[in-house]
């Protein structure tokens, strides 16, 4: 069994949307064949609470203009720092940079096999590493209070 064109589709929208929004490492994983649940994990990462609503904030934006979707579910907005999206045909986990490191869940689905992303998506695996060096509070552009967007 593999991903749906509809759940393909969905998580080249989500991709596209936190590319947008600056998410880090973004990946796709088709978990159909492992999990009857849904079909598809994407992982996505940001350095401050702020962006991470934010990217979650245009994902869900994006899937309801551009698709029609609307999440049946939406946990961990109140501290931001891992928000869920369940879309039933997928799930959308972005997370603060900390935790996505903490938790690991590229681990978990290794042996599942990769979506294919946009390229604008598939530039920012490694970007937290670069954006740590350059910005060790976790700002962007320069802007001090945190406040990205």
């Amino acid at each position: 069994m593999t991903a749906t064109d509809r759940s393909i589709e969905l998580i080249n929208a989500a991709a596209q949307a936190a590319a947008d929004r600056l998410a880090h490492d973004i990946i796709a994983y088709d978990v159909s064949d492992v999990l009857s649940i849904t079909d598809a994990f994407l992982l996505a990462s940001a350095p401050n609470d702020r962006q991470v609503k934010s990217i979650v904030d245009e994902i869900e934006e994006k899937l309801n203009k551009e698709l029609g979707a609307k999440p049946v579910r939406r946990e961990g907005d109140r501290e931001a720092r891992w928000i869920l999206l369940d879309y039933v045909d997928i799930v959308v986990h972005v997370q603060h940079s900390e935790e996505r490191v903490y938790y690991a869940l590229e681990r978990l689905w290794k042996d599942c096999p990769e979506i294919a992303l946009p390229e604008d998506a598939v530039k920012t695996r490694g970007k937290a590493e670069e954006h740590a060096k350059l910005n060790p509070a976790g700002e962007l552009d320069g802007d001090r209070d945190g406040d990205v967007f």
